[in-house]
């Protein structure tokens, strides 16, 4: 018998380009340059897709929406985020709450969690009360402290 409550733990990282949209949280961020993947390359998302999928056991993001299939080429990470939350509750589990960190020298998000807070809790709904997002830099240390890169992590729990 499967557990009524389960953890799952998400960590993606995206490159920053100059000239691409940034997309976090599902909302697009100001900036001179933008996370680029396959996808929308929203990190946020994609981690938070990642840490509900491993809470119920269903593998991760790149095994339902591979990089190498041009259907999601360019793909919108709200609708991977919504058909991922749909293979979730099929499961029986719905989301209890998730805490996430965004890890990026600059732009500077924290005015924007809010409206991250709330787009995301509108995908899953859920109270935003449910949806914890902070923000942190690495020190100028690193591919993020280069601003070469964003990165973030995603804890949530499930339960029946």
């Amino acid at each position: 018998m499967l557990p009524s409550i389960r953890v799952g733990f998400g960590y993606d990282v995206h490159q920053l380009k100059e000239g691409h949209p940034f997309i976090l949280g599902g909302i697009e961020i100001p900036h001179h340059s933008g996370a680029f993947g396959h996808s929308d390359a929203d990190v946020l998302l994609h981690v938070i897709c990642d840490a509900l999928l491993g809470a119920a056991n269903l593998r991760d993001i790149g095994f339902h929406f591979p990089d190498t299939d041009p259907a999601y080429k360019g793909a919108d990470s709200k609708k991977l985020l919504a058909a991922t939350y749909e293979l979730v509750k099929q499961t029986g589990y719905q989301l209890m709450n998730l805490d996430s960190t965004i890890c990026l020298e600059k732009p500077k998000v924290n005015p924007f969690i809010p409206q991250m807070q709330s787009c995301i809790a509108e995908i899953l709904g859920v109270d935003e009360n449910a949806v914890s997002i902070k923000a942190t830099t690495t020190e100028k240390l690193g591919f993020t402290g280069r601003e070469e890169g964003v990165s973030a992590y995603c804890v949530c729990l499930i339960g029946k």
